[in-house]
């Protein structure tokens, strides 16, 4: 019998210093800090869950993972359904300095994409009509420019 996953229920980022990663997904993300333990996690909530998001320190000398290894590509954060929603993510990046690296229209989606500081890529996105998916999953897979 196969396992049931119900739903991702954190992400877990290796960053290399610990506040500096903590100010970006407190204030630029606006994410809820709920704990730190011992001065090398801290944990991040959207509110509806005790810790969505985590970040480890591996410290200041930490190689950062290259871009044709395998492993994580991105971490894709809802932030609501509409695109006045996406406009105001752009606006809180920008104002706090947070190069946008894509914007993408994906039929299911729309989505601004972003690094936090240390190179991992951050996807906020906001959800199309579900109607799309249910009649035509195979939607999921399409890309095209999005205007902000």
């Amino acid at each position: 019998m196969a396992i049931s996953v119900k739903h991702v229920g954190h992400v877990v980022l290796k960053v290399r210093d610990l506040d500096r990663a903590a100010a970006f997904y407190r204030d630029a993300l606006g994410l809820t800090e709920v704990a730190r333990y011992r001065g090398r996690m801290a944990f991040f909530s959207a509110g509806t869950n005790h810790h969505d998001l985590a970040v480890l320190a591996l410290g200041p000398t930490a190689r950062p993972a290259p871009r044709d290894a395998v492993g994580l590509y991105h971490v894709a954060l809802k932030i609501g359904d509409r695109l006045e929603e996406l406009r105001a993510a752009k606006a809180q990046l920008e104002a706090h300095g947070v190069p946008i690296r894509g914007t993408a229209d994906h039929r299911v989606s729309q989505s601004i994409y972003c690094e936090d500081p240390d190179g991992n890529m951050i996807e906020l996105y906001v959800d199309g009509d579900p109607a799309l998916w249910q009649a035509d999953p195979s939607i999921v897979a399409s890309v095209e420019p999005l205007d902000l």
